[in-house]
Parts: C-alpha cells; sequence; structure tokens
C-alpha cells in the first residue's frame, strides 16, 4: 500500500503536456495558451480623451476657478470614432467623447462636470493639468511586446485582449480524450426500469461531470459485467483515448477483474492500493505511455479519487502549472477519529465565520453516501499519522467549490 503523497508523485512525474492546436479566440476561454501573445499593434493606436468634456491647452486654464471661470471659444465637436478636423489654437477648445480622438495643439481633458457651455462657449471652472484625462497612444500595449504569455490560463480579460490585437485565432494545449468504463453486474443505466437489486451507473455520470469541469473531453464507453469477454470489450476499445478510467472491480473480491484485465491489455501496473480513506482500492498504471486508472467502485471513493489523481494529470496534460484546488485552514465543528496508517478526507461544508472559516460534517461518512458530496463544498484532510481530531481543531481543507454565501438582505433572493 502506498502513501497518498507518493502515489502522486509517481502518476505526475510521468505525466506531460499533450501539443497545442489552434482555435478560435472565444473558443481558448479556460484553456492555457501554448504561445505567447505579442502585440503586433499600438493600443490605443493614438491619443485619446478618457473623458466627455473639453479639449484644451492647459496655458490657457490657468487662473480658472469656481469664482473666477475660464471662457473658451468652441471650435468643433468630436464624438468617438471621428477624425478632428482643426487644431486648438489660443483661447479655443473642442466639445470631446470618451474615446475620440485628441486634437492637434490640446494637451489636457476637462471633464465635462466641470464645465459650462453656453452657446459656441465654454466656461471653466478649474485649471487643467497637463496630460490630464488623455490616454495616450502605445499606453496599453507597445508594438512587439509580449502582452500574454505562453501558458497563461485564458479568462474574459485575456479574451479581450486577443480581440483588440486582431487576433481571431490563438495556439492552446489540447484537451485529453478520457473514456470511462463502469464495472459491475449490479450497475442500470439511468432510463433503465427501477429494479431493487440494480443500482443506477452514477459514477459514469459524476465522473464525466468531473472530467468536463476540468476541461477534458469524456469518452464514454458504457457498463461491462464482471465477465472477462465483457471487459475485455470496453477496454480495448477504450485504449483509443489520452487517459482511461474504470470504476469498481479493484478490490479483492471474486468478481474483481479490473486489475487482471488492465494487465492482460498490456498495462504496466505502478501500485494497487492507496493509503487514503475513501479510495483505497486504487489502481494505476501506465499503457504505451497513457495514464490508465482503476477507481474504487463506491460513488464517494470514485469521486475523491478522482479528485486527488486524476485531476492533476489532466489539468498537467493541457498545460496547466497550478494542478490543485485551493486549500484554507478552518475550525473542525464535530471531533472524529480515524486509523493513523491512512489519510482522511472527510466531506464538510465550509462557511466564513469572523475573520476565518469553519467546516460542519455533511453527514454519514460512508463511501457510499453520495448526498455527502452533493453537501460538501470541501474535502478536510486529515493526515496519516493522526489517531483523532478534537472539536475545535484547525485543520487543512481542499475546497472543491469556492463559492461562499454573504451576509446580504434577504430581499435580494425574493422570487419575482
Amino acid at each position: 500500500m502506498i502513501q497518498v503523497e507518493d502515489a502522486l508523485n509517481i502518476i505526475l512525474k510521468e505525466t506531460f503536456p499533450l501539443g497545442a492546436e489552434k482555435v478560435a479566440v472565444l473558443e481558448s476561454l479556460g484553456r492555457v495558451l501554448g504561445e505567447s501573445v505579442y502585440g503586433g499593434r499600438i493600443i490605443p493606436p493614438r491619443d485619446n480623451s478618457s473623458m466627455d468634456g473639453y479639449a484644451v491647452r492647459e496655458v490657457d486654464t490657468q487662473e480658472a476657478s469656481p469664482s473666477n471661470p475660464i471662457i473658451l471659444d468652441v471650435i468643433e465637436d468630436i464624438p468617438a470614432g471621428s477624425i478632428p478636423k482643426r487644431a486648438i489654437g489660443i483661447g479655443q477648445a473642442a466639445r470631446i467623447m470618451t474615446g475620440a480622438p485628441i486634437p492637434e495643439g490640446a494637451d489636457a481633458v476637462v471633464k465635462v462636470e466641470d464645465t459650462r457651455q453656453t452657446g459656441q462657449r465654454v466656461e471653466l471652472t478649474v485649471a487643467a493639468k497637463k496630460a490630464e484625462n488623455i490616454r495616450f497612444a502605445g499606453e496599453d500595449v507597445r508594438e512587439g511586446e509580449e502582452v500574454i504569455p505562453a501558458g497563461t490560463v485564458v479568462r474574459p480579460a485575456e479574451v479581450g485582449m486577443m480581440a483588440a490585437l486582431g487576433k481571431s485565432f490563438v495556439s492552446v494545449y489540447q484537451r485529453p480524450v478520457v473514456a470511462v468504463i463502469a464495472t459491475g453486474d449490479e450497475l442500470a443505466d439511468i432510463d433503465d426500469p427501477v429494479s431493487s437489486w440494480k443500482i443506477v451507473n452514477s459514477n459514469a455520470y459524476s465522473l464525466t461531470a468531473q472530467i468536463l469541469q476540468c476541461g477534458a473531453v469524456p469518452l464514454l464507453m458504457g457498463i461491462a459485467r464482471d465477465n472477462r469477454e465483457d471487459l475485455l470489450a470496453k477496454f480495448r476499445p477504450a485504449l483509443r483515448a489520452d487517459v482511461i478510467l474504470s470504476s469498481g472491480g479493484v478490490s479483492v473480491g471474486d468478481y474483481d477483474m479490473v486489475k487482471d484485465i488492465m494487465t492482460e491489455v498490456g498495462t504496466d501496473i505502478e501500485f494497487w492500493r492507496v493509503a487514503m480513506k475513501p479510495g483505497k482500492p486504487l489502481v494505476y498504471g501506465r499503457i504505451s505511455g497513457k495514464p490508465i486508472f482503476g477507481l474504487p467502485g463506491n460513488p464517494v471513493s470514485t469521486m475523491v479519487s478522482f479528485e486527488q489523481f486524476v485531476r492533476p494529470v489532466l489539468l498537467k496534460m493541457m498545460g496547466h502549472r497550478f494542478l490543485f484546488r485551493r486549500t484554507v485552514q478552518a475550525v473542525l465543528k464535530e471531533g472524529l477519529d480515524k486509523q493513523p496508517e491512512l489519510t482522511y478526507f472527510v466531506r464538510v461544508h465550509v462557511e466564513r465565520e469572523g475573520g476565518g472559516y469553519v467546516a460542519v460534517l455533511t453527514g454519514e461518512q460512508s463511501s457510499g453516501i453520495l448526498k455527502s458530496m452533493v453537501r460538501a463544498n470541501g474535502l478536510a484532510i486529515l493526515p496519516k499519522g493522526v489517531r483523532n481530531i478534537s472539536s475545535g481543531e484547525r485543520v487543512t481543507v481542499q475546497m472543491i467549490d469556492d463559492s461562499f454565501n454573504m451576509t446580504l438582505n434577504p430581499e435580494y433572493f425574493q422570487e419575482r
């Protein structure tokens, strides 16, 4: 039996990013850039106004105040998107909109709130400062500048910047295809007739959702029955995927055949059984360089094992540099006893309290209670070597959902 940290090290040292592909800029959201993005043009392309107001010469406004307004002649209106037709001379101003180019001769913009226009004249009640309310050409992006480095995870800001640079296609790391095989004679599909001796194949759905949440591509192979022929019929075509996941059939029962089938299709088994709860009966190996996981069959064990081992692998294959969930320190509200040789991943709901966090167990912690995952937004990590955790102790919690309730007026949430 291998420790969690050792298992993770073995898996990740053998995992490398996939190749790159070109995608449309909007399709790059959430993906990792496989190339750096450079400024092929300056942004903004010329000096422009950051305010609605009046383009002026600083020198003409020096004596302006509310009690001593300066009056200038308005020689032009400059809407955004237009080109100034006249230069600003002594005692002159141009009415200008946000984003419009600064006319020749002007060196400042007085915002409209500090002016009063009467006919073709404007009164300024404040003195302008040189460069005030002007966005200068190249202020945002210089030509040839590395604007977004390779390895960046694309967010809406990066999408907007690439659009501003006229980059309609961009290179990103490929998304791995992940084959999902559920095993067990007891499994029924989601639309099959209800039976007291069958259980719905929820693992395939939770795993597929976890794969999609990572940004990878699931490939559902269906249910494999507990016999050699059916298992081989699912595992062999799954080998075309980049990663293979199976759930169930990895313990020590007479019908737990997955480990043997993995070996038969050519898998080099790296380890079997991890010192963790839930998720101990886990098999990991490689086949033609591809990772293959035999995950436990209990629904919580399946999801927790995915979080600890499969998710970091998929993220690394997609070029991510930050592979792990955010962790917080939280006060555990209830005490727990545990086996000291195992690392426990306890389902908790984390809430803000004062200046910190508190963690509350989400109920029965059996690996078959999927509702405990439904109610959880974090996994409290209780390390090996510890026999019990007392109520009120601080624990590290791996956040699987970063959403927190704020203290808001209840009226905000009323239905119309």
